[in-house]
């Protein structure tokens, strides 16, 4: 029997978790997650690449970690709002919710609505220092209204490119399969095959 590699995920956000699991469990790859609940800044950066890069070096450095580690950063991109929320999308959310985007896409219609979702995974492998970036992208728009009780975040107001339904109205199942933290993970998972 081939023993499984274990991966430790650096987060605070339990949704992210159970997503990742679920993930690792549906693609049976021998990855058996395991989470670490390390309280790290949230950095705010112009790219949400340099945020997950460098997130992943401030964990290496401050907690002397020296097992392999991934961490995701995630941000809406809407263009109509010059892409905002983007890299600042947690603060953001925090701050005016999925009512405030809204808000702010009121006057917006049609190819205007348009947003995309990104996630950045940074793995670090033990022993090396630099992490490897993951990129997953969801295209998609913006709901006029808040639709769903599933997912988390954004989940309710964000429609999948080609879908009628907004991820919180998605199975999980459906989510996993076209999401932007699927496709990211996704690639990892290749890197470590």
């Amino acid at each position: 029997m081939v023993s499984k590699r274990e991966l430790i995920f650096i987060t605070t956000n339990s949704h992210k978790v159970k997503e990742i699991n679920e993930l690792a469990d549906a693609e049976s790859r021998n990855i058996t997650i395991l989470h670490r609940d390390y309280d790290y800044p949230e950095l705010q950066l112009d790219e949400i690449e340099a945020v997950a890069q460098e997130s992943a070096n401030y964990i290496r450095e401050k907690t002397g970690i020296e097992d392999s580690f991934f961490i995701e950063d995630t941000g809406l991109f809407i263009p109509a709002l010059n892409g905002f929320p983007g890299p600042f999308s947690a603060f953001v959310f925090r701050t005016i919710g999925n009512e405030g985007i809204l808000k702010l896409m009121a006057d917006k219609k049609g190819e205007a609505r348009k947003a995309t979702f990104k996630t950045v995974v940074a793995f670090c492998e033990a022993p090396q220092k630099t992490p490897v970036l993951f990129v997953g992208i969801a295209e998609g728009r913006i709901a006029e209204e808040i639709r769903g009780r599933g997912g988390f975040g954004y989940d309710p107001i964000f429609e999948f490119e080609g879908a009628e339904k907004t991820f919180a109205e998605m199975s999980t199942e459906e989510k996993n399969h076209v999401s932007h933290r699927s496709r990211a993970f996704e690639k990892l998972l290749d890197y470590l095959s």
